[in-house]
């Protein structure tokens, strides 16, 4: 389709094509109320200077305003946030009476119950189109850990149930690890002989993910709150299938293993070849920014890239 003849309804359907997270932009306006409404066209800028962006529409209501706050926040919603998301993006009279908010460190509205917050300063404003680019600078932000609220094609997913349903329908039993990342380190447990290994357990077959965090929590003597698929393999060898999810490690130290710096594993000790690449992975999608879902075999397989890491 040439640009000439590019019909707004059909090209709106080509974007909405592309995954997003769903957020909250909030802000004050010159009486102090809050306001707020419901974006998914979000991303990360930079980290040094610590910069996000969001789009607004100029024929939105909020646009004087927004174009004159000294700041706004960005509250990305979680997965059992739907009905939030489509409060603020109705013309409900009071949003705000719907969730549970405080001012955050710069003045916006942050939100109980979020995957993340983020308030910042507003930063600059560049003219795009019949949109303008809000670009803040981070103030203060929380990361809560819990996966966010997905949108595609005009509906909301939930990456995490998706996988969780996935996990529940493997026949038979298997092994289920983790990457459990703190603070940049990973942690890894003895395996049988003199090396390292993931932190893994066994899987029955009537068992969901939730019944196992417990197990690794035992194990280990940490929390471990899992989140996103990260691979699922077949050790053909062995017969045997394998799912690993990357998760959040909490603090403390360890009962048993060690947390290694993602740039300094112990690659070398790692015996099992398809652990040793997982974790390998790990810490290569780390460094970009960009995670993806492993399918295949102990040898071979494909990569899906699917998630940027938020």
């Amino acid at each position: 389709m040439s640009t000439q003849t590019l019909e707004p309804r059909a090209l709106r359907d080509a974007f909405g094509a592309f995954m997003t997270g769903v957020t909250v932009v909030t802000t004050t306006n010159a009486e102090g109320d809050p306001i707020g409404f419901t974006a998914n066209s979000f991303s990360s800028v930079s980290l040094d200077p610590p910069l996000l962006l969001v789009c607004l529409a100029k024929s939105s209501r909020n646009y004087q305003t927004l174009m004159t706050a000294p700041g706004f926040a960005v509250n990305i919603l979680s997965e059992d946030q739907k009905d939030v998301s489509n409060t603020f993006a109705r013309p409900v009279e009071d949003r705000f009476a719907a969730v549970d908010w405080q001012k955050g460190p710069f003045g916006s509205p942050v939100f109980a119950g979020v995957a993340a917050w983020f308030d910042c300063s507003a930063h600059d404003r560049v003219d795009a189109g019949d949109h303008v680019i809000l670009i803040g600078k981070v103030e203060g932000f929380e990361n809560f850990g819990s996966t966010g609220l997905g949108y595609a094609r005009g509906g909301y997913f939930t990456p995490a149930l998706t996988e969780k349903n996935l996990l529940s329908n493997v026949d038979g039993s298997l092994s289920v690890g983790v990457v459990a990342e703190r603070a940049g380190e990973i942690l890894l447990v003895p395996d049988a002989g003199d090396g390292w290994t993931l932190p893994s357990v066994d899987k029955a077959e009537s068992e969901g993910i939730e019944a196992l965090e417990p197990q690794f929590t035992a194990g280990i003597g940490l929390s471990i709150q899992t989140g996103l698929l990260f691979s699922i393999y077949e050790d053909t060898k062995a017969g045997r299938q394998h799912i690993v999810y990357r998760a959040a490690l909490g603090e403390g130290a360890p009962r048993q293993g060690q947390l290694f710096p993602l740039q300094h594993l112990p690659l070398d000790k790692i015996q099992d070849s398809a652990i040793r690449e997982t974790v390998k992975r790990y810490a290569q999608e780390s460094t970009l920014g960009n995670f993806g879902i492993y399918f295949g075999n102990q040898e071979k397989g494909r990569v899906h890239a699917v998630a940027k890491k938020g």
